[in-house]
């Protein structure tokens, strides 16, 4: 038995309260059992130094987790400085997020993704790849006025799951005591399409086969299909796919 009583292919309660903040062009409260992250997307003109001139977008990401978001309490990054998590998972939402987009139909503006933990009970890092991505369709819809037109710059959706084997059994969307005590830990990225993004499986002080490591596939996969059914249906009409 799960610490939360589900069975080891059932996800944590998944909900998307979009438009969460007035501010930015697109934000999303998303959560995933007692997770609970504040996703936004910003629409500003002007690319990195390293585009201009090449008519192409660009999309970034930031994550921090907010001190009260965990026991003990997380210091606060200051002075620029980021702690190496941070920056890992960072960088693999912006990577999550660039693979469904044509930044080259964006002009030379960015996406800034903005992923804040309010409150941290295992896979905050897929959580907020699953909220960026509704923010994100939001926000490419709020601004359409100002966005070339033609085809659409989102192609594909994405989302993240993750999964493990916790006292021999493969479990999916693992909770923190779960993620503690897993022999093996895996995080899945998937497009809606079914086309694998990224995928982070370690052993923790264990090893695992390959059986082993194509069903925890097969369980993420199962999951990232229905948490994509739960984006579209929060998404509506925004949607941005047939």
């Amino acid at each position: 038995m799960r610490t939360d009583g589900r069975k080891p292919d059932e996800l944590r309660l998944l909900t998307f309260k979009r438009r969460y903040t007035r501010i930015a062009a697109g934000s999303t409260l998303v959560r995933m059992g007692r997770t609970t992250v504040l996703c936004t997307c910003s629409v500003e003109e002007g690319v990195p130094p390293f585009l201009v001139g090449t008519g192409k977008g660009w999309l970034t990401a930031e994550y921090s987790m907010l001190p009260g978001s965990t026991r003990p309490r997380k210091q606060r990054d200051r002075a620029g400085k980021v702690d190496g998590r941070s920056v890992e998972i960072q960088r693999l939402i912006g990577r999550s997020l660039r693979s469904v987009i044509h930044l080259d139909k964006l002009g030379e503006r960015t996406l800034a993704i903005d992923c804040d933990v309010l409150e941290a009970d295992g896979g905050t890092r897929t959580a907020s790849i699953n909220g960026a991505y509704v923010a994100l369709a939001d926000a490419l819809a709020a601004s359409a006025a100002v966005l070339p037109a033609g085809e659409p710059i989102l192609y594909d959706s994405v989302a993240a799951i993750s999964a493990g084997i916790v006292d021999g059994v493969a479990m999916l969307d693992l909770c923190y005591e779960e993620d503690r005590d897993a022999e093996v830990d895996l995080n899945l990225v998937m497009t809606g399409s079914g086309k694998l993004v990224e995928v982070q499986g370690t052993g923790e002080e264990a090893t695992f086969t390959r059986k082993q490591l194509d069903h925890m596939l097969d369980l993420g996969r199962q999951g990232i299909e229905a948490i994509t059914a739960k984006q579209k249906r929060a998404l509506a009409k925004n949607w941005p796919l047939d």
